[in-house]
């Protein structure tokens, strides 16, 4: 019998593990994966009835292509699903707003409203109920006990409070946890610096927020004369980008903080988001399926891929139902494993974490190049400074790929020791992706930093050719 195992979610939010005890709910953390995949099936059954039942938007979805509820009787039948892309999220709150017709609950239970930016074009709305709330809290609380964080340890989240989810879901969770919390945020100018102040002061147990932030409050520390060791931070645990997976950069936090560096974070529909997340004796993120059920799937085909190949994130909700969402296409790109889990666990794991989106790819001379992958050669350079800009140009048949790159200062103050890092970095890309680059190398501290996630891509052909002659001219 698994823990806690109905649908709508009810947890005691009085239910503590004991303080020794590595797994929040053992059996469902640790049972046969077949087994669980069995009670999974039971569960889409229930899900997928109550979407059908509840939401006009799965039921004209599924009707025009001949699926109902009643004939899923296995996995694989589930993978026959439709998928749902973010753009008919988008178009379902055009056409009944603000939640869209995939609301499965009265207006008046919607306890929180969060988000998207809206950058790109409409804003899609998260109506979340009060029991799915608190389900959130629960599922995050769990996994964070995963991570090795307990009942009275601080945890400072340094993300912005806005629309946006995982700050908030980060809270939520410890506070179930019974945890300290310490919700410092971040984006507003010079904040940084009193984050910096605040961590030497409080010295909490955990921090929460982004690999980018982290690295640039280091940075801002060291500025104001802090040591960042002397947070005496144990654990850090990010989402909202790629890099705390990836070794450059997962290496570089925990040896400038001397903290174990823990990956999570799927997507803001998908909360609770932290339903991959690794442990704390698991690299990479492991699939909590019991929570979300995850599934990687070939990009075309919708799909699952076979353990140990690449395909893009597919997510459904098994335990939310004001918004449930039902094989929603993530965009992103990982790779699947079913080995056996350091900490015990027996979910499916995404040893290398999550790439990058799918849509952030870009080819230079046949190669796919993902911004992650450069990312992380960069942060394993000694001179680098810390922040790097990537621009490409479509104006040929292929991209065609310039850096600009951050020195340090002790490098940045000698000519013979730029030319030197500039020839590094262009043999550390050829290295890595195969590529021969242009690499400009820049003043510390020239590029604009970022509280929130990075963006470091630049699509511009004038910037392109700009900085192909700044660079033509600088080895002349």
């Amino acid at each position: 019998m698994m823990e806690n195992w109905s649908y709508p979610a009810i947890y005691d939010e009085n239910y503590f593990p004991a303080p020794g005890e590595r797994y929040w709910f053992k059996t469902r953390e640790t049972m046969p994966a077949g087994e669980r995949e069995r009670a999974i099936l039971e569960r889409l059954q229930i899900v997928c009835a109550y979407a059908y039942e509840h939401a006009p938007f799965y039921k004209c979805k599924w009707d025009e292509a001949g699926f109902h509820p009643s004939k899923l009787k296995s996995l694989e039948d589930f993978e026959k699903i439709p998928v749902v892309q973010k753009k008919d999220l988008r178009e379902a709150q055009s056409r009944m707003p603000p939640f869209g017709d995939y609301l499965c609950v009265p207006d008046s239970d919607v306890f929180h409203i969060h988000g998207t930016s809206g950058t790109t074009g409409r804003p899609t709305a998260f109506a979340i109920g009060r029991n799915d709330w608190r389900t959130i809290a629960n599922a995050h609380a769990r996994i964070m006990w995963g991570m090795g964080l307990r009942p009275g340890d601080t945890i400072c989240v340094a993300a912005i409070f806005s629309l946006y989810m995982g700050s908030w879901g980060a809270l939520a969770g410890a506070e179930r946890l019974g945890a300290k919390c310490f919700p410092f945020g971040a984006g507003v100018p010079g904040m940084s610096a009193r984050c910096a102040q605040w961590l030497d002061m409080i010295k909490p147990t955990a921090f929460y927020g982004t690999p980018t932030y982290a690295l640039h409050l280091a940075q801002v520390a060291q500025d104001e004369g802090l040591n960042p060791r002397d947070f005496k931070l144990k654990i850090m645990f990010f989402s909202g980008e790629p890099g705390a997976s990836i070794p450059g950069v997962r290496d570089k936090i925990e040896d400038i903080y001397g903290a174990k560096v823990i990956d999570s974070g799927s997507m803001a529909e998908i909360s609770p988001w932290m339903n991959v997340a690794g442990s704390a004796q698991t690299s990479g993120m492991l699939c909590w399926q019991d929570v979300v059920y995850t599934e990687i799937c070939d990009p075309a085909t919708m799909r699952r891929v076979p353990y140990g190949q690449r395909g893009t994130p597919v997510y459904t909700h098994l335990e939310r139902n004001s918004q449930p969402m039902i094989r929603l296409v993530s965009g992103d790109l990982s790779l699947w494993t079913d080995e056996p889990n350091p900490c015990g666990r027996t979910y499916p794991r995404l040893p290398q974490g999550i790439f990058g989106r799918i849509d952030d790819m870009f080819t230079i001379r046949g190669e796919n190049v993902y911004p992650s992958e450069i990312d992380a050669a960069l942060n394993e350079l000694s001179n680098y400074g810390g922040e790097h800009r990537i621009v490409i140009s479509r104006e040929a048949a292929m991209d065609e790929l310039m850096l600009r790159v951050e020195a340090n200062e002790d490098t940045f103050r000698r000519a013979d020791a730029v030319q030197k890092f500039r020839s590094e970095v262009e043999h550390k890309i050829q290295k890595v992706l195969g590529l021969r680059t242009l690499v400009e190398i820049a003043e510390p501290h020239s590029i604009p930093r970022t509280d929130f996630k990075a963006r470091r891509v630049i699509d511009d052909r004038a910037v392109f050719r700009d900085m192909h002659k700044q660079i033509e001219g600088a080895k002349t």
